[in-house]
Parts: structure tokens; sequence; C-alpha cells
């Protein structure tokens, strides 16, 4: 449980992580402010002011690939739409949240309720501090949204516009809604969570955006979707095998139906990394290794609930201790993606592209030698409260 980001040779200037919890935010985020930086710029710190939401600060690179990148995409359009929108669900064969949850038309809906929060009861506190932090993650999709139409080739240009990059982009987003949908009615219902505490937490995150250092580029922002989604498919799946341990098949049926969407639409974002490796084997293991010394920042690192300044750190402790998300799922992604993608076996390359290709595979036993000197050097779990629970104490 203390693996200092700052001691990994791995890593980037930028603190918050998505797969290294819970140490990979060495700042806390409401006190990182600045507005977009020119590329010249140095990282600044200042204190965050009261309506302010937290920001983080670094260097911002944007549109870094060169305009015969950009035609690739151009002319992968048609690919797309043959190999990519197949990963989509027609919207009467979708499952909505509703199918899920009491039916409010219902004479049964008191009932249906009452079993429900009966249930939740049995649920301990650490495990709905981690529903509720994968609920909010979902909740901010109006950033996502908004960080793939950053991505210079296949962006939405007009929001309706009919490029199968854009069609993907939106039927993405109208599915992925459901998921926040789902898992905030249920909190709702369950009554064991703080329902106003987890609403300010999810306004100051939207506010807050992200910026996972893509550049614009759908090389780095598809790589970055690739391994997102596949945490995201771990993260839910281990939440219904808890929910199924703790005896609320409803709720583990919850989480599953939603690990089983990200699962898909992993499949599509690593087609696409596929597809360019196939095309352009030397660019895109650059990509990869860019976005590897970056590191993958979680969607989630700026959460702050107006409260505590070391949310998603201790979030992110919640769900490592109860094995919900972990270092070691960080290294198993990296290391399924590599294979997924053959890097091993990429012929070709330029030197550059040679020594990229070294330091990528060579990465998950890095960072699983790492942890586990980390893992020896931790100290005893502390006790912390979280609003999102009535400031009930959880153990980290």
């Amino acid at each position: 449980m203390a693996l200092k980001l700052n001691n990994l040779p791995f890593q980037s200037n930028t603190y918050p992580s998505f797969a290294l919890p819970p140490m990979a935010s060495l700042r806390s985020p409401k006190f990182f402010m600045a507005s977009t930086l020119s590329s010249g710029s140095k990282e600044v710190e200042s204190i965050k002011k009261p309506f302010t939401p937290p920001r983080e600060v670094h260097v911002q690179v944007m549109h870094s690939m060169p305009p015969q990148k950009i035609e690739i995409f151009k002319s992968l359009e048609d690919w797309a739409e043959d190999n990519i929108l197949v990963h989509l669900k027609p919207v009467e064969k979708c499952w909505q949240p509703q199918d899920f949850l009491p039916d409010p038309a219902s004479d049964g809906f008191d009932e249906q309720v009452r079993e429900l929060r009966a249930r939740a009861k049995e649920i301990p506190d650490e495990y709905f501090v981690v529903l509720v932090g994968d609920m909010i993650t979902e909740e901010a999709l109006p950033t996502y949204q908004t960080m793939l139409n950053t991505l210079d080739g296949v962006r939405d240009e007009t929001g309706a516009s009919p490029t199968s990059w854009a069609i993907w982009t939106r039927a993405w987003t109208a599915e992925e809604n459901r998921h926040g949908d789902l898992l905030n009615k249920y909190l709702y219902l369950s009554g064991q969570v703080d329902m106003r505490q987890i609403e300010k937490t999810i306004q100051y995150l939207i506010g807050s955006g992200m910026d996972p250092r893509t550049e614009n580029s759908p090389y780095l922002g598809f790589i970055y979707t690739s391994f997102q989604e596949r945490a995201t498919f771990i993260s839910h799946g281990n939440t219904a095998r808890l929910a199924k341990e703790h005896g609320d098949m409803k709720l583990a049926q919850i989480c599953g139906i939603i690990a089983a969407d990200e699962k898909r639409h992993e499949t599509a974002y690593t087609k696409i990394v596929e597809k360019l490796f196939e095309i352009d084997p030397n660019g895109t293991i650059l990509a990869l290794e860019d976005m590897m010394r970056k590191k993958i920042s979680m969607p989630a690192h700026l959460m702050y609930d107006g409260r505590d300044d070391n949310l998603f750190e201790n979030f992110s402790a919640v769900a490592q201790r109860l094995g919900v998300y972990t270092a070691k799922d960080y290294a198993d992604i990296l290391e399924f993606l590599v294979g997924r993608w053959q890097v091993e076996k990429l012929t070709g390359l330029s030197g550059e592209g040679q020594k990229a290709q070294e330091y990528v595979c060579g990465l998950p036993a890095r960072i699983r030698r790492l942890e586990e000197r980390a893992q020896a050097r931790a100290k005893q779990a502390t006790i912390k409260p979280f609003s999102w629970i009535f400031d009930r104490e959880v153990k980290l």
C-alpha cells in the first residue's frame, strides 16, 4: 500500500495516476491550479480559491501529430465502419438502468425498495466507498466525450458528424451514460450514502476536466482508452464479485453488466491500436512508449468533495486493499496489451522504435518488482472518514 511513484524510474511529472493507487497523486489536487500552459511554461502551484475546482498542472503539449498522420485516420473511415461500429449495440437491444432497479410504476415499488435497502445494510462501508468512487468516475462522462473530441482526425467536428469516428464517439458515450445512471440510482435507493456529498464530488470532478496528455493525437488517445476500458472492466468485475460474496446478487448483476460493456468497448479500442500497429508500427510503438512513460492518469484523479484534499488517494487505497483495482492490475493490463498487440514481434523498427519496444516489453516486470519492494516497506493502514458515507471511518 506504500508504492511511492516519485521513486519509480518510469514516472513522469504528472502525479495523479490511473493505475497505481493509492499513492499516485503525491500532491493534493486542491492545491493544483493553473490555466492551460504554453509549451514553454514552467509548472506552477497556487492555492485553490474556494469556488475553483481542482486542476492539475503540467506543461500541455497540443496538436503534436503531423498532418500526414491525420490522413491515416481519414483513410480508415471505411475500415472503422466495418470493424469498430460493429461493437456498438442497437438501442432496442441494450439493457437500460430501469431493468435492474425497482419499478416506480409498480404497486410493489415500496417493497422492492425495502428489499434493496435490506440487502444494502449487509454490505460494509468500505465496499460502498469503492462503489461510490466507481460511480463518480462514470458520472464524469461529459469530460471523457470532450477529451475524445480533442483528437485530431477523429473528432466530431459538428456535434452530429456522419463520419464513422464521430458516430462511434457519440454512441459510445450513450452506452457509457447508462453506467453512471444505474449506479447513481442504486446508491440513492440504498440509503447507505450521503447523496449530496456525492453530487458535489461529481460537480467538482466535471468542472476540473482532465488532460491525460494525449496531445490531440488519436495514437495516444486510443492507447489511453484501450488501457482505461480494460481497467474499468477489471474494477467493475471485482465489485460484482464482492457484491456476490456479500450476498447481494442483484448488485452483483448490476456491476457485472457494466463490466461486460467495458469489455466490449475495450475490444473496439484495442482493435484500433492493433490496426495502427499494422499500418504504422514505428509511430505506434513510439506513442505507446510515450504514454507509458507519462503513465495512464485515472479520469477521476481530481475528485474532490469540498473537504478531503486527498480524496482520490484515499478512495484508491480502499480499492487496492479490497482487491478491486490494484498496482498489480496496472502491470497485468500493460502485459495483456503488449501481448494483444504482439509488440515483442514487431520488426522493421527504427533504432528509436527498437528502444521503445524494449522499454515497453520490460515495463510490466519492472513495475511488479517495484511494487513488491514498496509493499515490503508499507506502513500499517490508517483510518479515514469519508463524507460519501456520512463521515463514517474506513481503513485505508
